[in-house]
């Protein structure tokens, strides 16, 4: 067939099924198949009189112009879909080409050079191109021989290199090679000491150096492949989990369950069991909502004094709701009752007020793909299933929806939702134009200002990680720039450690984003001499905005640091003081912690405070969808190494109940 012939009989199939499809399209959908080889073809049909050497390195949606898609979605998509193009970046004979396809009438509409500095993608192909090279590269196959390793266990990969300041480069990768023998996670076993330099264009060693024999490390212990036929989706079979009276047991978790009236929730006792220890280790002995501040910046006479504290004021437990099942709660989760005190002294039970679930959402607890090895596509995933311990608390206008999330990994993911009403202020105003003063907060709907205000939630963590006597460890990262000729490089970061002596010296405030904030056990180390820890990963962090001397900002002044830590201290337990209401800010956590006791070594409480700065906009009028905030505890050096390699019990189960078709 004619070539001009085929290319049109090509387009007319194109046009037809494009014509017949295009009501599934979204003018955002990605390339298909057909689009991209239409686009394949074209391009080589360009590059082909006279014949020249095409390397692809990128093809992908030619996105329509905004005003385009914004209008064809407000037509209710009834509108002929933006023109479909193609974006492509091409090497030829050593330059690279910006091309542009417009797949509806089969052309090419734009080509041309990129001059400036750069290469485009590395495509997969050159990448295993330069690794084979080096492969059969004698120089190389001698160092791997004078460091007795086999050949056939090598995998090679491909790194770019950078830019340090010369005008001109050539587009070179450096080839750095890991061995198997006895694990396909080769990535933890790196052959150092061998660099490879590799031009793409002319798919040719420049350069080559053995500069050092380093062991390579072992494959004990590296492997995170299990038995394949345990794969695949995680139903929600069951609780999943049993309800001994309060205690909890799921998984390799164990944990205390209770509700406090001013508290709520509290989670207590939490432990995880370690497989290759063969027992179960503390992580935390008690962790609960201490206080919930709320400042509202209104300064009219109606509204400078609403500066709540939730839980010292009103009571967070005694605001607990009963919760739906279905609805605040899914269908595997199992209920808690809890009961308060009344005026005269009698209990009263509130039902249902916590709930207790295993949750799959679809998320994964880690998963890698590999390429890297000759002829293998090597691919295991592990799915995310989590036990969640609910309770929402219903202060007034807001709903709090506290989340305490197990993970098989050790983490424990807090999470605060806040949704509910918000305080709006009446207003002459129907529209922001009219506004000439300051009215301390937006315009939501006629007549409505929703004042700007915080949310300070303050946790107290009474961590015992692996034992009662921690230390509190602040990781900073420190810019380190290089001196005389030692690198290419001119600078790079570093871990610095610092224990804190005392409480003073673990006053934190977060938000430059250097600072790691650790809790170790200081007589316990792994075995490569790592102390055991857990580390805090902060998620949403916001500060006090107002001044230190303002009268709300002195009682509830435990906003002034994100993180405080004192010595466990049982009357020590509410960080806005015992008796909050109309306090005057001299007990609590910023009064304790000036006696700046000794805090290394000992059994030592966290407090942590997740904050919001909350500036109301309409969607949050009349009812405002969740807004959550969250931080992590998260293992660091407490195992060995990775402690969910293999599939837990519940995925087993589960895959084993989707294999037989229950």
């Amino acid at each position: 067939m004619l070539p001009k012939l085929k290319n049109l009989l090509f387009f007319l199939v194109f046009l037809i099924s494009a014509v017949f499809s295009s009501s599934s399209y979204h003018p955002l959908d990605p390339l298909t198949p057909s689009e991209l080889n239409q686009t394949q073809t074209l391009i080589n049909n360009y590059f082909s009189s006279p014949p020249q050497n095409v390397s692809f390195h990128y093809v992908g949606l030619d996105e329509p112009e905004k005003s385009h898609v914004l209008s064809w979605q407000s037509s209710s998509r009834n509108q002929q879909i933006p023109s479909r193009r193609a974006f492509a970046i091409v090497r030829v004979n050593s330059r690279s080409r910006e091309i542009i396809v417009n797949l509806l009438n089969n052309s090419i509409i734009s080509d041309k050079f990129y001059n400036g500095y750069g290469y485009p993608l590395l495509n997969y192909a050159e990448q295993l191109a330069a690794g084979n090279l080096t492969l059969s590269y004698p120089p190389f196959i001698a160092s791997i021989r004078r460091r007795n390793l086999n050949l056939k266990e090598v995998v090679c990969l491909s790194f770019t290199v950078g830019w340090y300041g010369e005008i001109k480069s050539s587009r070179v990768v450096k080839v750095m090679c890991y061995y198997l023998n006895g694990t396909v996670n080769f990535y933890m076993r790196p052959i150092e000491g061998i660099a490879t330099t590799v031009d793409l264009d002319r798919m040719k060693i420049v350069a080559f150096r053995d500069r050092v024999v380093t062991p390579v490390p072992k494959a004990e212990g590296t492997n995170y492949r299990f038995n394949s036929s345990v794969q695949g989706l995680v139903k929600q079979v069951g609780p999943g989990f049993t309800l001994d009276g309060h205690v909890v047991r799921w998984a390799n978790w164990e944990l205390h369950v209770s509700f406090d009236m001013r508290a709520g929730l509290m989670i207590s006792l939490a432990s995880i069991y370690d497989q290759e220890k063969g027992k179960y280790r503390s992580v935390m002995y008690r962790g609960f909502i201490s206080e919930l501040f709320v400042p509202y910046m209104d300064l009219t006479e109606e509204w400078y004094y609403r500066t709540f504290f939730d839980v010292g004021e009103y009571g967070f437990g005694l605001s607990t709701v009963t919760l739906e099942p279905l609805k605040d709660c899914p269908e595997n989760a199992t209920f808690m009752d809890g009961y308060i005190t009344s005026q005269d002294g009698t209990s009263a039970l509130m039902p249902n007020i916590i709930c207790i679930f295993e949750s799959y959402a679809g998320d994964i607890m880690w998963r890698h793909t590999e390429f890297g090895i000759p002829g293998q596509e090597i691919q295991e995933v592990r799915p995310e299933v989590s036990l969640v311990v609910r309770m929402v608390a219903a202060v007034g206008n807001y709903d709090y929806i506290v989340d305490w999330e197990f993970k098989e990994s050790g983490s424990i993911k807090v999470k605060v939702g806040l949704t509910g009403l918000l305080l709006v202020r009446g207003t002459i105003y129907t529209n922001k134009d009219q506004i000439r003063e300051e009215v301390y907060g937006p315009i939501l709907a006629e007549n409505t200002i929703g004042a700007n205000h915080d949310h300070f939630i303050n946790f107290n963590l009474d961590l015992d990680v692996d034992g009662v006597a921690n230390s509190f460890i602040k990781n900073k990262l420190q810019t380190v720039r290089v001196l005389g000729n030692t690198s290419p490089r001119r600078s790079y970061w570093r871990v610095n450690s610092q224990t804190a002596k005392t409480e003073s010296d673990a006053r934190i405030q977060l938000g430059s984003g250097t600072t790691e904030l650790l809790v170790v056990n200081p007589n316990k180390k792994t075995r490569v001499g790592n102390f055991v820890g857990y580390r805090l990963v902060p998620g949403v962090i916001a500060g006090p905005l107002l001044s230190d001397d303002d009268y709300p900002q002195i009682r509830g002044k435990f906003t002034k640091y994100n993180m405080w830590v004192t010595p466990y201290n049982k009357a020590e337990k509410w960080v806005a003081g015992l008796y909050t209401d109309q306090s005057h800010g001299d007990d609590g956590l910023p009064i304790w912690s000036l006696r700046n006791r000794n805090i290394e070594n000992k059994d030592i409480v966290l407090w942590y405070t997740l904050g919001f700065h909350h500036v109301p906009c309409q969607e949050d009028f009349p009812i405002m969808p969740t807004l959550s905030g969250s931080f992590e505890l998260r293992p660091t050096n407490f195992f060995e190494h990775n402690p969910v390699l293999k599939p837990s019990q519940y995925a087993t189960d589960s895959a084993n109940l989707s294999e037989s078709g229950q």
